[in-house]
């Protein structure tokens, strides 16, 4: 029998750091966007301990339907394989057999215990589980657009004779339906439970291209499923990967940060070899107009404005790499805050060496406020680096704000100390005339308007924390809200504003909702010590998913807690289809999100895969099924890190437009 081919996007990796699902392990745990998160040890299988599976998938992954997910077996070699019993255990127990108790410590060490992170399609799974029913069947742990009639009609292959598991390949695009009519037949509980479903595979064939299932899959349109056609040659992986790494490493941010820097560093070198006096003669309004640019681009209002301006104007009708351009510049207009930041702070070097080679005739005081504001811009430039933000995001939280607060102030002194002294003659004027004619009162002025509007909007407002599972506090709060926009809280006024996804039914609902992954010492006191007020700022800022108004059709991804930031824009557009990768959703998350799910999106929008019930999907392969089936414009994902890269390459290889998480910001 023949090798079966396997698409590159799913071929197996032999590093010890790549499972078969394209997820890199170790997967630590504790990340609230793994698909591990919440698991104890106990509760996941190791694939490598089944060596004898093809590719070496454990069992599961290859026998369970895994309704509307798995392709049909194109071949005999990827037809299920009978799960063995563990050692000292008879035929009858195999029917209930839970292959995390034959786990050796090793096993457990590879990734596969449980997560941590809310953002983990595993997180908040709590008992162990292969995906098997207590009779030894395969079940299925989704509730999709394809379930509802399914079990009653499901879907049968004319040409094998045989039921065949649903996938977007198979079936037509679902009608359209009546949320009202729908929603009244489901309840939470059938949202999120197991439907009990069994599909037969089809018996292994002499040939695989005589079986059913290749006769069926040859009949398949071409598009961007063309790339698993067995017929498919392989790519070459390697080179393609490192430039596709390469461009999604090279984004918009980089882009941004990249030009300004280098331009205004271009702009040094003219100054100091005198072919731009105009820099040399007024260093103080450049080094005051970068702060202030970098102070408006992180400002909730003028974000806005700009989200709002671009939604309004060029919404579906203009062209579609247009509106990703502009999807792409405002999610990272952070490149433009960095940049200018950084330039401000080589202007500033810049200024101080020809002030301290001239200090003869410069004011010691108008020295000594120049080396005060350099070393304040410095230590809040260095507080926001990566590696200071992603991993002591506590220590980022105070000191980038106090130091950008203490930034403003010394600035203001600098500006009216430099602007109130004359080198000739060497003395001091209080003449407000001849301050005001200066730009740098007026660039710094402006700069401290829009550091101070969005504390106007700060209040103490009533909440209502729901605690479904000691991983995740769900926060509800007064009145609607649009899609894509995003909420800061904190239990002080003034320090560690924590930023979280808002969920509501429109600006008509009543509430508006944030699911809190419990992760950091802030979202751990929400479970321990529940707030009944929390303080936050009622002007939200716009988040990358405010954009989805611009397309006619999408997708949003998320794993874990990631549904905090994507299902608004499920829920306020039919347009807009949700797929969601979580552990035990329904335990871990509450039948708050259950119940918006239900009423707001309905059966022909969703696919909800539960990991502890059927492991982990083959997650780009199902993203692009249901692009070329949904006809999506773009997608957005909210995930983990590795989750992340995993989207987000694979839509690159295929040309999927796509949004990931933002990690520069």
């Amino acid at each position: 029998m023949s090798e079966p081919h396997h698409s590159f996007l799913f071929h197996h990796h032999e590093h010890d750091d790549v499972d078969a699902s394209g997820f890199q392990r170790p997967l630590t745990g504790e990340d609230p966007l793994s698909p591990d998160f919440g698991q104890a040890p106990s509760e996941t299988v190791s694939r490598e301990s089944h060596s004898d599976s093809p590719e070496g998938l454990h069992p599961a992954e290859v026998e369970k339907p895994a309704r509307v997910l798995d392709p049909v077996p194109e071949s005999a070699s990827e037809s299920p394989v009978e799960p063995q019993p563990a050692a000292g255990s008879s035929s009858s127990d195999h029917a209930g057999v839970n292959y995390s108790h034959n786990l050796d410590a090793s096993a457990a060490e590879n990734g596969y215990s449980g997560s941590n992170d809310p953002l983990s399609p595993t997180f908040g799974a709590t008992s162990p589980t292969l995906g098997l029913s207590p009779s030894g069947s395969p079940t299925m742990g989704t509730f999709s657009l394809y379930d509802i009639g399914m079990a009653r009609n499901p879907i049968r292959d004319d040409d094998a004779g045989t039921l065949v598991s649903p996938t977007p390949a198979r079936l037509p695009l679902p009608p359209p339906i009546d949320l009202d009519k729908v929603t009244a037949k489901l309840t939470n509980k059938e949202v999120f439970a197991n439907t009990g479903l069994v599909f037969k595979p089809e018996p292994p064939a002499t040939k695989p291209e005589d079986s059913a299932a290749a006769k069926v899959a040859e009949k398949r349109p071409k598009g961007i499923l063309d790339v698993f056609r067995k017929d498919k040659p392989k790519p070459r992986y390697v080179p393609e990967t490192r430039w596709i790494r390469f461009q999604l490493w090279f984004n918009t941010y980089r882009k941004f940060f990249t030009f300004i820097v280098i331009f205004q560093l271009i702009g040094m070198i003219l100054a100091g070899t005198h072919h731009f006096p105009y820099a040399r003669k007024n260093t103080g309004g450049i080094i005051v107009g970068n702060i202030m640019a970098a102070v408006i681009v992180r400002n909730e209002i003028f974000g806005r404005f700009l989200y709002l301006t671009v939604n309004t104007l060029f919404a579906k009708w203009t062209p579609l790499w247009f509106r990703l351009a502009c999807t792409s510049t405002l999610q990272h207009l952070g490149g433009i805050h960095s940049g200018c930041s950084l330039s401000a702070l080589g202007w500033l070097i810049f200024n101080l060496t020809y002030l301290f080679r001239d200090r003869h005739n410069q004011n010691k005081g108008v020295l000594t406020m120049a080396f005060i504001v350099m070393f304040v811009i410095a230590f809040a430039c260095l507080s926001a680096f990566p590696i200071v933000r992603n991993t002591h995001h506590n220590v980022f939280e105070r000191n980038h704000r106090l130091f950008g607060w203490a930034a403003v102030v010394v600035t203001w002194i600098y500006v009216i100390l430099a602007n109130g002294y004359r080198d000739d003659p060497h003395h001091w004027h209080s003449n407000g005339h001849a301050m005001g004619v200066h730009q740098e009162l007026w660039l710094t002025l402006i700069m401290s308007i829009a550091v101070i509007l969005p504390w106007l909007f700060t209040y103490k407002v009533p909440i209502h924390v729901e605690i479904p599972s000691q991983k995740v506090a769900v926060l509800r709060f007064e009145r609607g809200m649009q899609q894509g926009l995003l909420g800061r809280i904190s239990r002080t006024a003034i320090l560690e504003y924590h930023a979280f996804g808002t969920i509501s039914e429109g600006t008509h609902a009543k509430y508006h909702y944030m699911v809190c992954g419990v992760q950091g010492d802030f979202t751990r006191g929400l479970v321990r010590d529940q707030p009944t007020h929390i303080w936050t700022r009622e002007l939200k800022f716009a988040g990358v998913g405010n954009t989805s108004t611009l397309y006619k059709r999408g997708i949003r991804i998320c794993t874990g807690t990631g549904i905090g930031a994507a299902l608004s824009t499920c829920l306020q557009s039919d347009q807009w289809f949700l797929i969601w990768v979580g552990s035990d959703m329904l335990k871990t998350f509450g039948p708050t999100i259950s119940e918006l799910i239900t009423r707001g999106v309905g059966p022909n929008r969703c696919i909800l895969w539960d990991t502890k019930k059927s492991g982990r999907p083959k997650t780009m392969k199902l993203l692009a099924e249901t692009v070329e089936k949904w006809q999506a414009e773009v997608v957005f994902i909210t995930s983990n890190w590795d989750g992340n890269q995993e989207l987000m390459q694979g839509c690159k290889r295929l040309g999927i437009p796509a949004f990931g998480t933002l990690w520069d910001f």
